[in-house]
């Protein structure tokens, strides 16, 4: 049994849970569903190592992420959003006890997602007043310098792993296509299908606020377009969109920030499919569509 889990063993004794089952592990962080004191479905999330990187983010403090999870689902359970209700967050002092968020478990029913039920969903997110904090994501700074400091990185990581991969996009245009991004609204920018928990159809729980920013819809909407290529996001972009429209205005598909959020997001996507989950097929056709996204967004 390694350290890890013997801190984790330690932690359910204290928190008297038992049937610990592994039921989803990420880059960085394994998630844990057990039966809690009342006999309900409790949630353990902990933290493979303090510090980790990969192909789209070289900085990842997961401390920093775990405090965020903690924060933005207290604050949106308040406004009732459909959340994983946060219990108690456990920052390890030493280093060989990591952190560890515990929730509420919230079971799915594995039925096909409804979309347009979700875009009104992230109508009432995005409408509600944002948590005080500054997004892990942001990394220290504001969204639209943030979203234009990682494409130019993400770019040149892509580049390491496609041949004949051109210059980046110029800097100044794409901080233009930028600048009427506000930060007005929280974003969740990972709305796909193993991030929601659903009945019927429903969102009964947006997860993992790990790539949240302040910013404008038309960024969610971005990455959405992308996500939405994939079958396996189970994402309707039209049903969606109406769902959304339901409640509240949607970004044009010329919009300048959603042209630079489907270019974030195909950016990332294909150094996932490049490397953290290779893929001979998806990854150069993400390459290649990156690419285009780039000509269209800067000709």
């Amino acid at each position: 049994m390694t350290e890890r889990f013997a801190v984790l063993d330690e932690l359910a004794a204290k928190w008297g849970l038992g049937e610990l089952e592994l039921v989803g592990k990420g880059l960085e962080f394994s998630v844990f569903r057990a039966v809690g004191r009342d006999g309900g479905p409790v949630a353990v999330r902990i933290a493979h190592r303090r510090f980790d990187s990969n192909a789209n983010d070289p900085y990842v403090d997961t401390r920093d992420l775990l405090v965020q999870e903690y924060t933005v689902a207290r604050h949106l359970a308040a406004h009732g959003l459909p959340v994983a209700r946060p219990r108690e967050l456990v920052l390890g002092d030493d280093p060989g006890c990591p952190d560890v968020l515990l929730s509420d478990y919230v079971e799915d029913d594995g039925s096909p997602l409804d979309s347009h039920a979700l875009g009104r969903l992230l109508a009432r997110l995005h409408a509600v007043p944002p948590p005080r904090l500054r997004p892990v994501a942001a990394e220290g700074g504001g969204t639209a310098e943030a979203v234009a400091a990682r494409t130019a990185r993400r770019w040149a990581e892509v580049g390491r792993r496609v041949a004949d991969w051109p210059e980046p996009p110029a800097a100044g245009p794409l901080a233009g296509r930028l600048a009427g991004l506000t930060e007005r609204s929280l974003l969740h920018l990972d709305v796909r299908s193993s991030n929601i928990r659903r009945a019927r159809g429903n969102a009964t729980a947006l997860l993992d606020w790990s790539n949240a920013l302040l910013g404008s819809p038309a960024l969610e909407f971005g990455r959405l377009a992308e996500y939405a290529r994939y079958p396996e996001n189970d994402l309707d972009p039209a049903a969606l969109r109406d769902g959304y429209a339901s409640l509240a205005d949607v970004p044009a598909d010329d919009d300048p920030c959603l042209l630079a959020g489907r270019l974030d997001a195909a950016l990332m996507l294909a150094n996932v499919f490049l490397s953290e989950a290779a893929d001979p097929t998806r990854g150069p056709e993400a390459a290649a569509h990156a690419r285009e996204l780039a000509e269209r967004l800067i000709p």
